[in-house]
C-alpha cells in the first residue's frame, strides 16, 4: 500500500508516519521508485504500538524509541521485551540512600519472595514498591500487602491469558501495553467504587447487599431468623 492508504487505514496523517520514519520509529517501506514507497501490514502493526504507546501509555519519544528497539531485536526473548515496555510504563524512582530505604527495599524483597515471584533485581518495580512501602511506614499505615499481593497474582493471571505471545511482537507488547494501562484504570476505579458503597452500607445509609455468592447460588447468607 502507498503511504496514503497507510495513514486511511492506520488514522495517523501522513506528515506523522514522516516523522516516525525519520525518527526510526517505523521501519522504511520497501522502494519501488525513486518516489514512491510501498507499506504492508507489519507497518500497520508498527503504527497501532506506537499509539498505544504514545496515547494510551502516554511514554515520551525516547521511551517509545526503547520499545520499539527491544521489538525489532531478534535475539531477546519476548518475556524481555515485554519487560522493556512494562518497564516504560512505570514511574522512575530515585532510591533514597540510607537504612530506611534499605529495609525498605528489603521489605519490598520479602513481598515478592512470599508470592514466588521471580522478577530482576534491577527491575524499577522493585524500587517503585520500597517507595510505597517506606511511605505507608512513615505515615503510620499498615504495610502488611499481602492481600494486595495475592489479587495482584490472580489479576496477573488473566491479564497473561490476554496476551497474544505467538503473534507478531508488535501486537504482543501493544496487548501488554493496552492492558496494563486500561485494565489498571478499571481497577483502580472499581476499587474506588467499591470504597464508597461499602462507606455507604457500614454508616447505615443503604441495607447491605445480597452476597454475591448468595446471588450466584440462590442461597440465604444472612442466617437463620429464628
Amino acid at each position: 500500500m502507498r503511504i496514503s492508504e497507510l495513514s486511511a487505514r492506520s488514522g495517523v496523517a501522513i506528515a506523522t508516519i514522516k516523522y516516525y520514519l525519520r525518527e526510526g520509529l517505523l521501519h522504511q517501506g520497501e522502494q519501488v521508485a525513486a518516489t514512491r514507497a510501498e507499506y504492508d501490514d507489519s507497518h500497520l502493526r508498527r503504527l497501532r504500538l506506537i499509539r498505544a504507546l504514545l496515547e494510551v501509555g502516554r511514554l515520551p519519544v525516547a521511551a517509545i524509541k526503547q520499545v520499539v528497539e527491544a521489538v525489532e531485536d531478534e535475539t531477546l526473548p519476548i518475556h524481555q521485551v515485554l519487560g522493556t515496555a512494562h518497564y516504560a510504563l512505570g514511574p522512575t524512582v530515585e532510591p533514597e540512600p540510607g537504612e530506611a530505604w534499605d529495609a525498605a527495599l528489603a521489605e519490598a524483597d520479602r513481598v515478592v519472595a512470599g508470592q514466588g515471584w521471580t522478577i530482576t533485581p534491577q527491575a524499577p518495580t522493585r524500587a517503585e514498591l520500597a517507595q510505597t512501602l517506606l511511605t505507608l511506614r512513615r505515615l503510620g499505615m499498615s504495610v502488611d500487602l499481602t492481600r494486595y499481593a495475592e489479587t495482584a497474582r490472580r489479576i496477573a493471571r488473566d491479564d497473561m491469558d490476554k496476551i497474544p505471545i505467538d503473534a507478531p511482537r508488535e501486537s504482543a507488547v501493544e496487548a501488554l501495553v493496552l492492558g496494563t494501562v486500561l485494565y489498571g484504570r478499571a481497577l483502580d476505579t472499581l476499587r474506588r467504587m467499591a470504597h464508597e458503597s461499602e462507606s455507604a452500607h457500614r454508616l447505615g445509609l443503604v441495607p447491605a447487599p445480597e452476597a454475591p455468592e448468595a446471588r450466584a447460588t440462590g442461597t440465604d447468607q444472612s442466617g437463620p431468623t429464628g
